[in-house]
């Protein structure tokens, strides 16, 4: 028996999902872009699912354009909000808890003359209503905040954003890397006050290869990549329609993300439970983050040791983000942690698949790694 617990690295891809993918690829396989009978008919599939996306986001189908990933999406995002804001201002707000698709390009965007203003966490894991306002000011063309993040689960205020850019008459656009939360909890960009959203496919059991970012009606972005365009002109290159008939499909079978969410606190409440009596385990998420994911340290175990000694077991966890392998985490380095939590620290995310046997069978072998590891150290 094989237990997953690294759904925020990426999910088994569900039935739905994958009929749908199998479905295009073997006998609606036409190009959507082609004006033929066949090229039709792709090309109601790609609308279908990108009806279905924007539902999920309460937005309308011209609002969302698909991408070739998330983390083309991001940067899509980041780089064409900074080239039609650039004469506009010089400064750029983010947080020091980014993933390495939104940080890597503020690294550019600084090295490029940029000023980059990182936010630092509060105990909670999100980024501090005082520090967002005092950053902001009628120089800023960008505010870039994920809405949940990968490693800890926490929450960030980006609800308040656009109240800080309001404050000061700043012309700064709003980004939100919604990856984690897409599907998992309510997320609604246009009553948010964002401007440019980005979602994953893979990351809600549709096929890997596939992203969407929302953009506000009569938001005009130039797209960073050029080619035949596609996405009307924002993501060219052919579809990748079977992906996307399967992040359609996946996203229909989601369900409600409030009765996710309530579903998933039950799950790691159980968890937490099941966890409360070992004294060497340190929970590093917040209580109010999102319940998927949870960043625990078993102190006196190296990260890699217990994954290696769990997945000897059919149980695979992560050490955090799966995009970063044999570094320290930025993330739990900026919320002050120490190094021997740090080093310890693993992240455990669950799916509305995980049923509770397996966080049983999981929470007995980190009890029976505690002992045994112990003992060779």
């Amino acid at each position: 028996m094989e237990i997953y617990l690294d759904n925020s690295a990426t999910t088994r891809v569900s039935r739905a999902a994958a009929d749908a993918a199998f479905s295009v690829m073997t006998e609606n396989y036409g190009n959507p872009s082609a004006v033929h009978s066949s090229g039709v008919r792709a090309g109601a599939v790609l609308e279908n699912s990108r009806r279905s996306v924007a539902s999920m986001l309460g937005a309308e189908p011209s609002e969302i354009y698909f991408s070739h990933s998330g983390t083309l999406a991001n940067n899509t995002a980041i780089f064409s909000a900074v080239n039609l804001r650039r004469k506009m201002g010089n400064r750029i707000v983010t947080t020091k808890t980014e993933h390495p698709s939104v940080a890597r390009c503020m690294d550019v965007l600084e090295e490029q003359g940029f000023q980059v203003i990182r936010l630092s966490p509060g105990k909670n894991g999100a980024f501090q209503t005082d520090e967002l306002i005092n950053a902001v000011n009628k120089n800023t063309i960008l505010v870039s905040a994920m809405l949940v993040n990968n490693e800890t689960g926490s929450i960030n205020p980006v609800e308040l954003i656009e109240r800080a850019v309001k404050r000061v008459s700043s012309p700064a656009l709003i980004h939100v890397d919604a990856i984690q939360a897409f599907g998992k909890m309510p997320v609604r960009p246009s009553k948010m006050g964002i401007d440019l959203l980005t979602v994953s496919g893979h990351k809600v059991h549709a096929p890997k290869g596939v992203g969407a970012l929302y953009v506000r009606k009569n938001l005009n972005i130039k797209p960073v990549i050029y080619g035949g365009g596609q996405e009307n002109g924002l993501f060219s290159g052919t579809e990748p329609l079977p992906a996307i008939a399967g992040f359609g499909a996946a996203v229909n079978n989601l369900g409600d993300p409030r009765k996710n969410l309530e579903a998933m606190k039950q799950k790691k409440s159980y968890l937490l439970s099941l966890l409360r009596d070992e004294k060497r385990i340190v929970i590093n998420s917040p209580a109010d983050g999102l319940p998927n994911i949870i960043n625990m340290s078993v102190t006196g175990i190296p990260s890699q040791v217990l994954i290696n000694y769990l997945s000897e077991r059919g149980i695979y966890i992560s050490a955090g983000s799966a995009c970063k392998r044999g570094h320290r985490s930025e993330v739990l380095t900026a919320l002050g942690l120490p190094a021997n939590l740090i080093d310890s620290a693993v992240r455990v995310s669950m799916s509305g698949q995980t049923t509770d046997e397996e966080l049983e069978i999981f929470a007995a072998a980190v009890k029976e790694a505690i002992k045994s590891i112990r003992t060779k150290l």
